[in-house]
């Protein structure tokens, strides 16, 4: 008799860099990067020689914001997963 090859109590591993630690880490560093970058566009303001390079501080803010954003919707889909799996509590 040939064996199943998806049991019903096999659970799902979720790989480690979408775990909520990982999740939260990533949220934490790209908030450093975002206020660097936000550093970098107030100097390049600042400094009439570097107005041309505002583009690199920018960059970084949009695509570490972006990160942040992702990362976020993921995690909040997963709540809104989990709390709807566990239905409502009534007293």
């Amino acid at each position: 008799m040939p064996l199943d090859q998806n049991p019903l109590f096999r659970k799902v591993i979720a790989p480690w860099y979408d775990t909520e630690k990982a999740c939260y880490t990533v949220i934490v560093f790209m908030s450093l990067v975002f206020l660097f970058g936000i550093a970098g566009i107030l100097e390049a303001v600042e400094k009439t020689e570097y107005n041309e390079y505002i583009w690199v501080p920018v960059l970084i803010v949009v695509m570490s914001a972006g990160v942040i954003a992702s990362i976020a919707i993921r995690l909040i889909k997963r709540y809104f997963y989990w709390f709807s799996k566990q239905g409502p509590k009534l007293p």
